[in-house]
């Protein structure tokens, strides 16, 4: 690693670790993440004089916030089920991944401390994990090089490289090349994601194409939804979702008729999960413009932050357009023409609603989220221009069972063609659905993978992968 890039990563880490000792608690993201890791230190030690079971081997993955979590989550249940005698350590970095963390089938879960050789060795001395796995990309340089001075058997899985990301050039890949190196096994979701990897610095002969363990965990999810669940119970008429069975003549009920949605009355429903606002100031106009045409269809929105400040501009929108507009498990949602997702933890079920999606980050700059959790249920796929580096987003487009949206016309006339013909809605949906099934299998490619860190095997080629 470039000396000078090492001490200013280093300076960097010890700079944010001060910070987390005197930021007071916030509302705001960033002072989130440094109050949250005020006693971080503490938590890691008290966990381990009571949980930690030295004589049971440790896994400890880390992925960084919820996307990534959704890759780990499914190696984890099958560590659980399948090697009980594991320990399971979770952390994340991102404040969003909290309450997803909370859910996991896991001995310990929280926020990984800021990358310092302190930090790092007083956890990897807490937890003494057999194994350190990342999920996706997140690896990070000290705390690599800290657990392969103490002997951790260190992986990634689901790992993917966007052709045009950062670490590809500059700084970041001086000062991440030795970390990925330090990998003894690297789970590539396709054979371009080995290439990447390995220029990254990955060693050839460790970097297996294993999928991506996302469609194992969005099928699964969208096979297990809970249609009787006081959640999805009031939107009775969507339930099994519009996209799965043709409606002929539904666009042309009154629009008296059709708020009774609880009644089992179907209605063209568009789920919007994860927005932003740079996606609802396109997203907004276009639903206005196809309420003129399908007065019946309904929206519901789940912002990405569901914060006070977000939902705000949400309901004041839909009370000016004159559209009856509830919040999320309020008595008024069934029958309302806009529903607003006020809680985070449930778009992956509400998907089942859904005769279309919209995927928010499209027009925001941090990126596209998940597209997979509405494909799975069979529904097609909208979402804005900014997906270049959503591997996903792109194989849906080329099966069809996605569309790229420009601005509020464009949306406004997809989401109409799609409401209007049943067949072709229908036919994108289970292109969407296909894409999903053709993903499944990862899930247990990386279990391979990752229990052979915790027994090193004698085969240097994981069951069930592919070079």
């Amino acid at each position: 690693m470039n000396p000078l890039l090492y001490w200013t990563y280093r300076a960097a880490g010890e700079l944010a670790s001060l910070a987390a000792r005197v930021v007071p608690a916030g509302e705001g993201k960033l002072t989130r993440a440094l109050h949250a890791r005020r006693d971080v230190a503490e938590r890691f030690t008290a966990w381990a004089s009571m949980g930690r079971d030295r004589s049971r081997p440790l896994l400890w993955m880390h992925a960084p916030s919820v996307g990534e979590g959704l890759q780990a989550r499914p190696l984890l249940e099958r560590m659980r089920a399948r090697r009980p005698e594991v320990q399971l350590v979770y952390t994340f970095f991102s404040p969003s991944a909290e309450p997803f963390a909370r859910g996991l089938s896991v001995d310990f879960a929280d926020y990984l401390p800021f990358d310092t050789p302190a930090a790092a060795r007083h956890a990897l001395e807490a937890l003494r994990p057999t194994a350190l796995v990342y999920s996706k990309l997140d690896v990070w340089p000290v705390l690599t090089a800290e657990a392969r001075r103490c002997g951790v058997r260190l992986g990634l899985v689901s790992g993917t490289v966007a052709p045009g990301s950062s670490r590809r050039g500059g700084a970041a890949r001086w000062l991440l090349r030795d970390a990925y190196a330090a990998l003894d096994a690297v789970g590539a979701v396709s054979a371009d994601d080995a290439d990447r990897l390995a220029a990254l610095g990955a060693r050839a002969d460790v970097v297996h194409v294993i999928g991506d363990t996302r469609y194992d965990q969005v099928a699964a999810r969208a096979a297990a939804v809970d249609r009787s669940s006081p959640l999805l119970a009031p939107f009775a008429g969507n339930l099994g979702g519009s996209h799965e069975r043709s409606h002929e003549g539904s666009h042309e009920r009154s629009h008296e008729g059709s708020h009774e949605g609880s009644h089992g009355e179907s209605r063209p429903t568009l789920v919007a999960g994860s927005t932003w606002p740079a996606d609802e100031a396109v997203l907004l106009p276009a639903w206005e413009a196809v309420r003129r045409q399908m007065p019946h269809a309904r929206l519901i929105i789940a912002p990405h932050e569901p914060t006070a400040e977000h939902l705000a501009p949400i309901e004041a929108w839909g009370r000016a357009s004159g559209m009856r507009i509830a919040r999320l498990g309020s008595d008024a949602a069934g029958g309302a023409e806009v529903v607003v997702v006020d809680r985070v933890g449930v778009l992956g079920d509400l998907y089942a609603l859904a005769s279309v999606a919209f995927v928010g980050g499209g027009f925001h700059a941090a990126g596209l989220h998940s597209v997979l959790e509405p494909a799975a249920f069979g529904a097609p796929v909208l979402f804005g221009p900014r997906f270049t580096n959503a591997r996903d987003a792109e194989l849906l487009v080329t099966c069809g069972g996605g569309a790229v949206v420009q601005d509020a016309a464009t949306a406004a006339g997809q989401l109409v063609r799609w409401f209007g013909d049943d067949a072709e809605r229908v036919a994108a949906g289970m292109k969407a659905k296909a894409l999903v099934s053709q993903g499944l299998g990862a899930a247990d490619r990386s279990f391979a993978l990752v229990e052979a860190l915790l027994n090193p095997p004698t085969s240097a080629t994981p069951p069930g992968a592919q070079r």
